[in-house]
């Protein structure tokens, strides 16, 4: 399998990154899962998946250590992202956050340091925080997650509100509110969309439509699931994985090619939206 077919973006800071990477959420919650996770996670960079997405959130931290001992002797082969919590996002909580971060991931620098989603800390002060630390070196950019169109204008409004490179947003076949407005106004706005849960966790993945065409294909549902969140220029996702056969999976998604009729039934069974509708988080 040739690493290099991973297709790439080029996000707004002049970083790219592949479209396809690895997401911690629940890593970290047990010991006796630690290896089998670090295990998965280093398959996944070995086969070109080397954005890896954590957030201080997951098991208080514990993913980010998780991560940390993954990517020991690797850190140049990966771009990190991890986030702050948003009772942590105030002008000096934030960098104190991202310190804690750093530490426990065991490294100089997070590639992209996210918002995980709004909270009461005024927007403007968490922009100079991450501004402050972009310019320290402590993070390479910075960018945010759960964020409405609202958000995102109110944001590109705020001075160096425009640096903003990422909104990480629930994205999956069952989720699809967000083509209504968001992914044409980040589009517009020249900001990457990474989708988190695609595969909504497993619960869409034995809906007679899905399965009928990953049985087309002679592929997995959650291979196909994954292809279709993929099929839209600008966006990443960044499904986790825990043992070697599901990052192997994930990685095969990108060697399938849906066809017209295929998009056609999947979207009659999941309808897309014709209105705008509240942003879906989990």
């Amino acid at each position: 399998m040739s690493v290099s077919a991973i297709a790439s973006l080029t996000l707004n800071h002049g970083k790219r990154v592949p479209i396809l990477g690895q997401g911690t959420w629940n890593m970290g919650e047990s010991a006796s899962h630690a290896d089998a996770e670090i295990r998965a996670l280093q398959h996944g960079i070995a086969l070109g998946m080397t954005l890896i997405d954590t957030a201080e959130m997951y098991a208080d931290g514990g993913a980010e250590k998780i991560v940390g001992r993954a990517i020991a002797g690797r850190r140049e082969a990966v771009y990190l992202v991890s986030k702050v919590l948003p009772h942590n996002a105030s002008r000096r909580g934030t960098v104190s956050a991202c310190e804690a971060s750093l530490q426990r991931l065991g490294v100089e620098q997070i590639d992209l340091y996210l918002l995980h989603w709004r909270g009461s800390h005024p927007l403007i002060e968490t922009v100079a925080a991450l501004q402050a630390l972009v310019a320290q070196g402590k993070i390479g950019a910075w960018g945010v997650s759960n964020f409405d169109c609202a958000d995102m204008q109110e944001l590109l409004a705020l001075e160096h509100g425009a640096q903003v490179q990422v909104n990480q947003v629930l994205y999956n076949l069952s989720r699809r509110g967000i083509e209504f407005d968001l992914l044409p106004y980040c589009a517009q706005h020249g900001v990457a969309v990474m989708a988190y849960s695609p595969m909504e966790q497993g619960r869409i993945l034995k809906h007679p439509a899905l399965l009928a065409v990953a049985e087309r294909h002679g592929v997995r549902p959650a291979q196909l699931a994954l292809a279709w969140t993929l099929r839209r220029p600008g966006v990443i996702a960044i499904p986790k994985a825990t043992t070697l056969q599901h990052v192997q999976d994930n990685r095969a998604c990108l060697d399938l090619q849906l066809s017209d009729v295929d998009l056609a039934a999947l979207d009659q069974a999941f309808a897309p939206p014709n209105k705008a509708r509240a942003l879906e988080m989990l």
